[in-house]
């Protein structure tokens, strides 16, 4: 019987353990996943595009299990109403091939750039680093923000976006999480946002 891990499933992991926790710890795994590299059948990625975008599958296995990551990238699903991206993954068994399971990946495929990101600025960013610039403000962005402040201490977040739409939603929305110590500063150019970045 394959398990199913689906949006509400991530949605109460995600309560009960916090976006920032959850992100920190996702993290922790990668980082434990980095230091088995070897041990993985890194197969590229197989990507079909087409005018409106581009489907991606994404597989890999450490020989005991094997898993595939399907991801979509649609950059006009917006005017349908439509995510821009979605994703599913599937988990098997390499001894019998069976499935284990099937999970929705869409916002675990967020969450995991965010803690992939903070992850690589805890080994390549200054150890003083503070200050954050965040050029391009989509919902990916929120992510960034609150794994960068959980896991390397941030106190200022500097944004901008070519739409300053998207920079005042992000503004409102990290407000709204009133991230402990963290500064959010609006800015007019790339210039601007990497002042003391």
């Amino acid at each position: 019987m394959v398990d199913y891990i689906g949006i509400a499933d991530i949605q109460r992991l995600i309560q009960q353990r916090g976006v920032a926790a959850f992100i920190e710890g996702l993290a922790a795994e990668i980082e434990r996943d980095y230091r088995r590299w070897g041990d993985f059948d890194k197969s590229a990625r197989h990507a079909i595009h087409s005018p409106g975008g581009v489907i991606e599958l994404m597989p890999t296995s450490d020989g005991r299990q094997y898993s595939f990551k399907y991801v979509n990238g649609h950059p006009k699903n917006t005017e349908r109403g439509l995510l821009t991206v979605t994703a599913f993954g599937v988990l098997a068994d390499v001894d019998t091939g069976y499935p284990l399971l099937l999970s929705e990946l869409t916002i675990t495929t967020a969450l995991r750039t965010a803690a992939m990101s903070a992850l690589a600025a805890q080994k390549l960013a200054r150890q003083d680093s503070r200050v954050m610039a965040v050029i391009g403000n989509g919902a990916q962005s929120e992510f960034q923000v609150i794994g960068f402040h959980r896991m390397l201490g941030i106190r200022e977040v500097r944004l901008f976006d070519i739409d300053p739409d998207a920079s005042d939603k992000l503004a409102r929305n990290l407000q709204a999480m009133a991230l402990p110590g963290l500064d959010i500063v609006l800015c007019r150019s790339t210039a601007e946002a990497l002042q003391g970045a």
